[in-house]
This record gives C-alpha cells, structure tokens and sequence, in this order.
C-alpha cells in the first residue's frame, strides 16, 4: 500500500488506516480485524481515550504489541468521562492533558504515542496552554508529534498559527466537501496533512447507497436530494468499480489529505476498504463530474 509523509514529521503513514472505534469490544473479533488490516499492509491505527471507556485503547495496544516499531498509534484526549460514565465534559487544560496521557500510554502499553491529537476544540478554549501541554509532552518524549481532530476553521486556524501540529484530523467526503474551500487549502500551503474521516459518509458512498438514505438526510442534503444525486454520481463513475473505490480515492486526490481513517466491524471491510485504496485514482473529469454533481459546502455552524 501507498504511504505518505504526515505533514512536516518523519512518519510516512499508508494511505489508508483503521478507525478502530467500530471494531467493538469482543476482544478476539477485534484483534482479527486489527490483524488484517497488518496483512493488508495498514501502518496508521487511530484510536481514543474516549472509545468504550479507554477499552478501545487497550485492545488497540495488546494487538499492535509485537509489531509496535513498524506501525504508528495515534490516539485523543480532551474528552473527560464523568466518574459514573453517563457522559463527559470537554477539558483542554494543559494539567489534565499530562496526566491524560499516561493513562493513554498505560492502556495501550507503550512507551510513547506516534500522534496525540486534541479531540475536539473551540475558539474560546486557552489554546495556547492547550500548545504548551503537547510540547512538553513531546520534549519529554511521551508523544512524537501532536494533531487536532476538528472540523472548526476558526480553531484550526489558530493551531496552524501558533503550533507544530503536524496534521488535522477531519470529516471530508463526496458528500460533505466543506473542508476544500478554506481548510485543505490552508494545511496545504504550511504543510500540515488532513487526515480524513467518514469518507463513504455513512455507508451513503458505498454500493448499498441507497438503503442507506434515510428521512434525516444528510449534511445539506435532504432524502429527496440524495435520492438524485446518489444515482447520478453512481451512474456516472461507476459503471466498472465499486462506488467505495470512488469515495476512497476522492478523498485521496486532494493533495493536502495524507491518510483517510476508514473503520471496519469486519475483516471483510478492512480488505475491502483496502481494495479501493489500492484502485486506479480518480481521472480529472471523474473529478470534475463529482464537483459538479454535489454540493459545494461551506462551515456555517461550525466556527
């Protein structure tokens, strides 16, 4: 599999990785999905502190335990479970931050983390204390490099700003191209990688599109909406491949994403996904067609 820099760090990631939030918490089926996303080349393993109670994190760590030198483990932190688990609260500080984090390491059972990322994130947070947790955490060697996980340009904006964050993690799909108007754009020019999630947006870009529509909608787009678009996009592009290919290999055709974070409940959706990176990139009149078929959206709400 194909592997690129993550933005100005010495990790060179494959262009696909495993969302590990949806492979649950039976622990035999999740070590076989994690096992076949190695034999399918995956290098990049994306977890959080906040996935079922920290367990995501140990399951994720006793898996990768024998093969820790030649993947790389990114995890989150700013989540804080309320101590009887009926929710969290947001805490960016830098104090919960660095203690965090060896909570982090101890679940995974390393000795550092190759990506800590900030999960979430507003404007009004103390960012810059936010800066200096990550920076000490990786002078003393805990972290390699430091991201955020946010759809919020505002947020991100100020992190490009004032930080060494690496990379950006991000929703970004056919049917949510909010990102390419003012974000990509951005971490492109500094060198910072988007690492994209929700790429086949809930199973409405795979080949069971449309039993996936619903009355809900989607982002902008209403079921009426999606009931045109999904058929004419599929009509269009994908007369000799999987419309999952198409989904997967748009999100890698913007030069700024560096890895697209695809999760899996199965081994047979690990192979999958991994078939369609591994596919013909898309044309630049797929490209166009694409663009000019969906919506071109832009942050409202999230600022």
């Amino acid at each position: 599999m194909n592997k690129r820099k993550l933005g100005n760090s010495d990790l060179w990631v494959t262009e696909l990785g495993l969302g590990c939030m949806s492979i649950g918490t039976e622990e035999k089926t999740a070590r076989e999905i994690i096992e076949t996303a190695l034999d399918e080349g995956i290098n990049y393993f994306d977890t959080a502190d906040l996935y079922d109670f920290g367990e995501n994190e140990k399951i994720v760590g006793a898996a990768l335990k024998e093969v820790r030198e030649k993947v790389f483990i990114a995890t989150k932190v700013g989540n804080r479970w309320k101590s009887d688990r009926t929710g969290w609260s947001w805490d960016p500080s830098k104090s919960y931050i660095k203690e965090a984090v060896k909570q982090s390491l101890k679940r995974l059972n390393t000795d550092y983390i190759d990506l800590y990322q900030l999960h979430g994130g507003t404007i009004e947070d103390s960012i810059d204390e936010t800066i200096e947790a990550f920076e000490e955490l990786k002078s003393e060697g805990f972290i390699r490099y430091y991201g955020i996980s946010s759809i919020r340009p505002n947020v991100i904006r100020e992190y490009v700003k004032k930080s060494h964050l690496v990379s950006v993690m991000m929703q970004y799909s056919i049917l949510d191209r909010r990102p390419e108007e003012e974000v990509l754009p951005m971490l492109h020019e500094h060198g910072i990688s988007a690492v994209t999630r929700g790429p086949l947006a809930k199973g409405l870009l795979s080949d069971k599109m449309l039993e996936k529509v619903s009355q809900k909608g989607y982002q902008d787009y209403s079921q009426k909406e999606l009931l045109d678009v999904l058929p004419a996009l599929k009509d269009k592009l994908a007369a000799d491949r999987s419309f999952t290919e198409i989904a997967l290999q748009y999100n890698l055709a913007h030069p700024a994403v560096a890895t697209v974070i695809a999760g899996a409940s199965s081994p047979e959706q690990v192979r999958s996904n991994a078939r369609s990176v591994r596919s013909q990139p898309l044309t630049e009149e797929e490209i166009t067609i694409i663009k000019e078929t969906s919506k071109a959206e832009t942050y409202i709400e999230h600022r």
